[in-house]
C-alpha cells in the first residue's frame, strides 16, 4: 500500500505541527534510551529490551511525522512514511523488519537470544542517531 492510501483510509491524518509535542516525544525518547542503556541484556530481559527499543524508534518516528504534519496510526504506515516521504528505503526496510520481530515477541512469544538482542539494539541505536541528526536536529 502506498502512503497516500493510508491517508485515504484515515490511517494517516494530516495535522498541524506541534513543536511542544515534538519536544516532549524527543525528551521521552532520550529518557527511555538512558534507562535502557543501563539495562543488562540477559536471556530473561532480551525480549523486552528488543521490544522496547523498537517502541523508542517508533516514538521518534511519531515526532518526525508530526514535524511533517502527519499523525500516523499504523506501524506499517511508518515504514511507508520512511520510504516515500523521507526517501529512506533502507531504514524503512529495517524498521519493518524490527516491527515483525517485535510483533513476534509481543504476540507469539518469540524468543530472542542475548546476541540477537545486542545486535538489534546496536542497529536501532544507529537508526535513531541517523534520524535525529537528519530530521530533528533543531527540535530539542
Amino acid at each position: 500500500m502506498k502512503f497516500e492510501d493510508y491517508i485515504k483510509r484515515k490511517i494517516v491524518k494530516r495535522t498541524t505541527r506541534d513543536r511542544q509535542l515534538i519536544k516532549s516525544i524527543i525528551k521521552a525518547v532520550e529518557s527511555d534510551l538512558k534507562f535502557f542503556e543501563k539495562s543488562e541484556i540477559t536471556e530473561e530481559s532480551s525480549r523486552k529490551i528488543v521490544s522496547n527499543y523498537y517502541d523508542i524508534l517508533r516514538e521518534l518516528l511519531e515526532a518526525m511525522a508530526n514535524n511533517d504534519n502527519y499523525k500516523i496510526y499504523s506501524h506499517e504506515a511508518f515504514a511507508q512514511y520512511l520510504e516515500e516521504i523521507k526517501k529512506e528505503a533502507n531504514i524503512a526496510h529495517k524498521f519493518d523488519r524490527f516491527r515483525k520481530i517485535r510483533n513476534n515477541i509481543n504476540y507469539y512469544g518469540a524468543r530472542v537470544s542475548v546476541e540477537e538482542a545486542k545486535e538489534y539494539k546496536k542497529e536501532i541505536l544507529s537508526i535513531l542517531t541517523i534520524l535525529k541528526e537528519k530530521y530533528l536536529r533543531g527540535e530539542k
